[in-house]
């Protein structure tokens, strides 16, 4: 939980990786404390590359965003507003920084832990949820963006089998329409509708 909540004490080391994400190529830069520092994980990969673009538009929300990778592709591939979320100070400068690096335009970010600080409401909320921060942590980002959505809104997320997306998609399918985009190694991409 302290990469999310307290990494500022943690000795900064940035580092630049290159990704080719959706046929185009984006810089970003990571550092120690934060989610992926390594260069882009295998599920936000394959959650931006299973979410229907054509329904992207409008404002969406990056919940939880890190260093940005997923507001700042679908920023740039889409041309959506996109308003960029997280606890963690430190992912949220780099965010800042790789957002300037990727010429995004229509982009916020701000510090709100959860939805706390967040006052709009939005096509689709993305999110790659920060399960080391605690059940209560995921389930209440993913539970309360129907607060937070649009009519006719999309809450898009990625979550691993052995994390319980299936005992997650239960609980899900009491409050959205729940649909199952793509199962990749045991990742589970989801579209969730309110109903």
């Amino acid at each position: 939980m302290g990469q999310y909540f307290d990494n500022q004490k943690l000795p900064s080391k940035m580092v630049k990786y290159d990704a080719f994400v959706l046929g185009k190529k984006f810089v970003f830069y990571t550092d120690n404390g934060v989610f992926s520092k390594d260069g882009l994980d295998f599920g936000s990969r394959l959650l931006l590359e299973s979410i229907p673009l054509e329904e992207v538009g409008g404002k969406v929300l990056d919940m939880g965003c890190g260093y940005g990778v997923l507001g700042i592709v679908l920023n740039s591939i889409t041309l959506c507003e996109v308003d960029m979320v997280d606890v963690n100070l430190r992912a949220m400068h780099l965010a800042e920084i790789n957002s300037k690096e990727n010429h995004c335009t229509g982009v916020s970010i701000f510090e709100s832990n959860c939805y706390e600080k967040v006052n709009s409401k939005y096509s689709c909320i993305i999110t790659n949820p920060p399960i080391r921060a605690g059940k209560n942590v995921v389930y209440n980002i993913v539970m309360n963006a129907r607060d937070y959505l649009e009519e006719n809104g999309h809450l898009f997320l990625v979550i691993r089998k052995e994390q319980g997306a299936k005992s997650l998609i239960i609980d899900l399918e009491k409050l959205y329409t729940v649909e199952v985009l793509n199962k990749k190694k045991g990742f589970f991409i989801l579209k969730c509708t309110s109903k």
